[in-house]
């Protein structure tokens, strides 16, 4: 049976584990589902037989779109990049989720991407590094806990699902794995600039041991009295995202 070479080069580590790739798919809701760098699709062979399911596949790798249209040749597969996919082209309109067994490499690049289309992806999940699914669940006070956290979950509830060992890969990847789910909450606004939340969550995290009265300075203006507040005496690590929104509410009254 022909095989796909795993390349370091697109972060591919191929699942072996049918077990963990079923408890995957079960994590797809009905409905339209992408699913991102199927592989050799151990994944998607439980989403294309789930009936409730509208399967569409996007694969990079072109050792792995022609094994695909092989032993898949019912499945709608576009061969290109996630991150230059223009989602409303391929979903002109209605909800769609993502799932996938992600390439460590860019999982984060794809968690920045789903929060672009926030409004229209009601459920992501997948298979990521145990440290990048940490981050995402991590709550205040969590050294794991930071930007990717607070803009996710400022959208998103975050269920880390369970721990997945290296030997169930081929090749092994050198970090354990882990499967995590994101349903989008019923916020429709988060109450302050979205652009200015998410500069001042970055900007606070760039220097996250420090207070927040040094990180945030330039975004406040220097000598700012407002920088006197006791918010501003904390670190990032320690505000929940409701904070980091009363904190972006805070700045921009400075800046009108």
């Amino acid at each position: 049976m022909q095989t796909v070479r795993a390349k370091k080069s697109l972060g591919q580590h191929f699942l072996k584990d049918l077990g963990v790739a079923r408890r995957i798919a079960e994590t797809a809701p009905a409905g339209r589902v992408l699913e991102i760098g199927p592989g050799m699709g151990v994944l998607t062979q439980f989403l294309l037989s789930n009936p409730q399911i509208q399967l569409t596949a996007i694969e990079l790798d072109t050792e792995s779109v022609q094994y695909l249209h092989e032993w898949y040749p019912e499945l709608n597969l576009i061969e290109g990049d996630f991150l230059k996919l223009d989602l409303n082209k391929l979903y002109p309109d209605g909800d769609f989720c993502v799932i996938g067994n992600y390439p460590y490499n860019i999982s984060s690049q794809i968690f920045f991407k789903v929060l672009d289309y926030k409004d229209r992806i009601p459920v992501c999940s997948g298979m990521i590094q145990k440290e990048v699914a940490e981050r995402l669940a991590s709550g205040p006070g969590n050294k794991s806990y930071g930007i990717l956290s607070v803009l996710l979950q400022a959208w998103y509830d975050i269920e880390y699902l369970e721990t997945v060992p290296e030997h169930v890969f081929a090749p092994p990847p050198k970090v354990k794995s882990a499967v995590v789910r994101m349903k989008r909450n019923t916020r429709t606004s988060l109450g302050c600039d979205e652009q200015l939340f998410k500069s001042v969550v970055k900007a606070a995290f760039n220097q996250r041991r420090k207070q927040m009265r040094n990180s945030l300075q330039q975004l406040a203006g220097k000598n700012n009295p407002i920088l006197e507040e006791n918010i501003f005496t904390r670190r990032p690590e320690q505000l929940s995202v409701e904070e980091f929104i009363h904190l972006t509410n805070l700045l921009q009254s400075c800046q009108n």
